[in-house]
């Protein structure tokens, strides 16, 4: 069994390293503080291994064709043009703001998506990211299942989902921290955030096209 651990384990952080994964976490994580990133980055991962479970659960008992299966890359692939198309929407209308003010003496900065007179909704970005993480956790069903039935002949429990969203959270907290440095030391003023949006924009759409037509 511990065996069976180490193999899911492993595949956690091969699946964490997806492209459309890691661009996922770098959209919800531009321009936050250290605790937020982390939070998002943990929610994410959580929300993922929550619902490969749930598709690993259902799917080991039906016959599911590999036609079937392959929708939730196009699951995947659909929420990652959406969010780089919402980025750079955000970025033509003049939708992302930045503020800074001085407290205990060190100055913060806040990024936010609206109108300069509203206020960051940290709630909304994390609710996001859970939501985010359970739903592109149908294009990684397919993949899990065929791990399992190498490992413990397709049975799932949830100590090896467990496993799973360790490996994930490994990665991903990893990421969080390199989306961390950029915050801290490249977003000092609007115009490198909107670079920085901009630009996490244009990848989305090039990494979701080509789940699409890979």
């Amino acid at each position: 069994m511990e065996l069976s651990l180490l193999v899911i384990f492993w595949y956690g952080i091969l699946h964490a390293f997806g492209p459309d994964h890691l661009t996922a976490i770098a959209d919800f994580s531009i321009g936050k503080n250290r605790r937020k990133t982390l939070f998002i980055t943990l929610l994410f991962a959580i929300g993922h291994g929550l619902s490969l479970f749930l598709f690993a659960k259902v799917l080991e008992s039906m016959a599911i064709s590999e036609e079937v299966l392959a929708y939730g890359d196009i699951i995947s692939a659909g929420i990652i043009i959406a969010m780089g198309l919402y980025l750079l929407f955000m970025v033509a209308t003049n939708r992302i703001q930045l503020r800074k003010h001085i407290h205990e003496n060190k100055e913060h900065i806040h990024i936010w998506f609206g109108k300069s007179h509203a206020h960051d909704t940290d709630s909304a970005a994390k609710t996001s990211s859970l939501g985010l993480g359970l739903l592109m956790g149908a294009g990684g069903v397919r993949g899990m299942l065929i791990t399992l039935g190498a490992v413990q002949g397709g049975m799932v429990d949830f100590t090896m989902v467990t496993a799973f969203t360790l490996g994930v959270m490994l990665i991903f907290g990893a990421f969080g921290m390199v989306m961390l440095y950029i915050n801290e030391n490249f977003l000092g003023n609007l115009t490198n955030v909107r670079r920085a949006f901009t630009t996490a924009g244009l990848i989305s759409l090039v990494v979701g096209t080509n789940i699409l037509i890979g």
